[in-house]
């Protein structure tokens, strides 16, 4: 799994995954990286009873402090870099930091818990990051994605897909449908200059 960083790679892109506490961004990273991903977890102890929301992820043991790491090529000369970032309100203060130099993010959201993804939203569209949302599935959903566009107030422009985080096929394409906005944004933008 340690795959050598090829020496034809000329391009590198960094990618931030971002979203609430316990939807799936370290699962995501680890699914997808052609690397043993570097993590940040911790063992979560009593410190965080009463501020970590732990309802509806009962079985959580362990949290991102700092964020995650990990690689996936996508041909001979370029590479995305995957920054999982924290998704406790106390380290939400990371975030401004991970998203210097980056291409695009994903907002992964639990649909269980819509009001845990406006933050990350707001933060992106405060910075002008193009991003897309994705669902991650924690078993049969209950809305549609057009009920989910319209609870989280997400532009149509904006793409949703589902995904569920722990296999590699459907985190892979939720980067697929990340690139593929970055180059519809990026050749619109060319069509009008």
């Amino acid at each position: 799994m340690d795959a050598p960083l090829a020496n034809t790679v000329t391009d590198a892109h960094k990618i931030v995954i971002v979203g609430g506490f316990g939807v799936g961004k370290t699962t995501l990273v680890r699914a997808v990286s052609e690397i043993r991903p570097l993590s940040t977890e911790e063992t979560m102890t009593d410190a965080g009873v009463g501020i970590d929301d732990t309802g509806i992820v009962r079985d959580k043991t362990t949290t991102t402090v700092a964020f995650d790491f990990g690689r996936i090529t996508l041909d001979e000369r370029t590479v995305l870099y995957l920054f999982g970032a924290p998704g406790q309100e106390r380290f939400w203060f990371l975030w401004d930091r991970l998203f210097s130099g980056t291409l695009g993010a994903i907002v992964l959201v639990d649909a269980r818990r819509v009001a845990d993804s406006w933050y990350a939203i707001d933060r992106l569209e405060h910075h002008g990051m193009p991003f897309i949302v994705a669902r991650n599935n924690f078993g049969e959903p209950e809305h549609t994605l057009g009920e989910l566009r319209g609870a989280l107030s997400l532009a149509d422009e904006i793409p949703l897909v589902e995904c569920d985080a722990r296999v590699r096929a459907s985190s892979k394409s939720v980067l697929i449908a990340l690139v593929d906005h970055l180059y519809a944004l990026s050749t619109a933008r060319e069509h009008s200059s």
